[in-house]
Parts: structure tokens; sequence; C-alpha cells
């Protein structure tokens, strides 16, 4: 029968059967020599002499590293107008890594209830008329859409510390017990308590205990990938004069034309021009 892998702690391991009921399970030795397990695989396990074995894991969509999870839907990127500020490049930045990861996007805001500046607006607004998904949230007031976004999928949180990650899931599911603590104002971020790697149920689907791309690491894109890992390019990509167009300076560049239309924010566009870069000097040191 199959099962999804729940919790993991040293060799133990939890799954959630089909039915919803969770049971403890064993892994089997032959399976362990062939890929390590993580929460969130999708296993055949047995169930024989009273006892739930994991026979076999079944070939993943994706996997992440930090948290250790696999078969994620949707990363979460959670940033507030302001305390910590709102930040364009930030959410960026992570989406880019989110999409190379296989994963969907979906951007949160919260803390609305502080007041929205006119430029903060304005780009709100650019990623509300763009692709990714876009849900704004008060402190006392939750956009009832994010639980259906939740229902039925595997959920990674990620954005800024002191941004309300915890408090939105709490909010949804009061059984939902994250550790939280108020924004460190000495270092300007805040303390990571979680002990082990575990998936929560909430609001009908299961998320991670820990915050996904943690890290705004780009060592592992190549500059030949990045542009497929903008949500915004995506409609336009591969119509360049050029097959091997960055959209930076080449002419016949789709891109850049989008950009100029407004159909591509400028902010999305200098952004990945500024990640670019990065990634362009990083290949010049190897060379």
């Amino acid at each position: 029968m199959l099962a999804r892998i729940i919790k993991i702690i040293s060799k133990n391991y939890t799954v959630q059967l089909e039915t919803g009921e969770k049971v403890k399970a064993i892994l089997m030795g032959k399976v362990r020599l062939q890929t390590t397990p993580v929460a969130g695989d999708l296993v055949e396990v047995d169930y024989s002499n009273q006892e739930y074995t994991i026979e076999k894991i079944c070939p993943r969509t994706n996997r992440l590293i930090r948290p250790s999870i696999a078969n994620v839907d949707q990363a979460l990127i959670v940033m507030s107008v302001k305390d910590p500020d709102f930040s364009s490049t930030l959410i960026d930045r992570l989406s880019m890594l989110i999409m190379h990861a296989n994963i969907k996007p979906v951007l949160i805001i919260t803390k609305t209830d502080l007041g929205i500046s006119e430029t903060i607006q304005k780009e709100i607004e650019e990623y509300q008329n763009g692709p990714m998904e876009v849900l704004l949230n008060a402190k006392e007031e939750l956009d009832p859409s994010l639980a259906k976004i939740l229902k039925d999928k595997i959920s990674v949180l990620t954005g800024q510390s002191g941004a309300g990650k915890s408090t939105l899931l709490n909010s949804l599911d009061p059984t939902f017990h994250l550790e939280t603590q108020e924004i460190s104002k000495a270092l300007g971020r805040g303390k990571h308590t979680t002990r082990h790697n575990e998936l929560h149920e909430v609001a009908g689907g299961l998320v991670a205990d820990t915050p996904g791309f943690s890290s705004i690491d780009f060592a592992h894109i190549e500059e030949d990938e990045l542009d497929q890992c903008v949500i915004d390019f995506v409609p336009y990509l591969h119509q360049c004069k050029f097959n091997d167009c960055r959209h930076d300076k080449e002419p016949g560049c789709k891109i850049k034309e989008e950009v100029e239309k407004g159909t591509i924010p400028q902010t999305r566009y200098k952004n990945y021009l500024a990640v670019l870069e990065m990634i362009q000097q990083r290949k010049e040191k190897y060379v």
C-alpha cells in the first residue's frame, strides 16, 4: 500500500497511510542501500507480523536538501510590509531558487495592518499583476484563500525572519504549535529552534517545520538556466533572436522588449541582471 513519510527522527519513521492514519514503520535494509528516505517521500509499505515496513521509495518530483524534504508542491515566500522591511530583491532571489528546484512560488504578504506606503503598494501591485499567486494578510485577518492553497499540498515556508511565518500557520490551525519567537532586535533576525524535520498537518495539507531556502546561494545555477527561474520571463522564453540570449546586451531580445512594454516590471529585470552578474563573476574566477 502507498504511504507518505511525515516524520523521521534518527531511524524512527512515521508514515501517513492513504486513509490518513499515522503509523510507525521500519525501513527495510534493501531500501536504505538504494536511497536515503526523507520526509515527503511516497513509499510502498507492507503490513505483516503486526508491523509496517517500508519496502520501496517511489520516484520523486523534487528534493530539497535544507530542509530535507521530497515532493514539495509549493514554497510560500512570507514577506512583511514593514518590520522587517519589504524587499523585492529578496522575493525575486528566493523565487529564482524555488523555480530552479521545480517548485511553485507563492507570495504571502503580512502585516498589511501596519500601513503600506505608495512605493511598496506599487511593488505589490506589480506582483499581483504578474504570474505569481499573491495573498495579503493583516494581523487579525487571514486571507481565506490561504487555507485553500495549503489543502492537499506539501508546502515549505521561506522569507524574512520576523515576517510571521509561524503565526500564519498557528492562526490557520491552532493545533499547529511550531515554536514562535519575536524577531531579535539585537541580531536583526529570528532564532531558529527546530530540532528535527517533520511535516505537520495544517489546513488539510502538510507543511515543513523548518524554513526552506534559508540560504540565498546561486552556486548550483548556471547562467543558461537562470532565465527559466524567473517566473515573469517564462511566457516569453525561446522567442529571442539568439538561442543563447542572456537578455542583457544582445539585440532582438524578447525579454527586453517586454520590459520596455511594461509587461515585465523593470524591478524584476534588474534583479535578474544582478543575479546573472553574480553567476558570471563566479564563472570567471574558475576559468
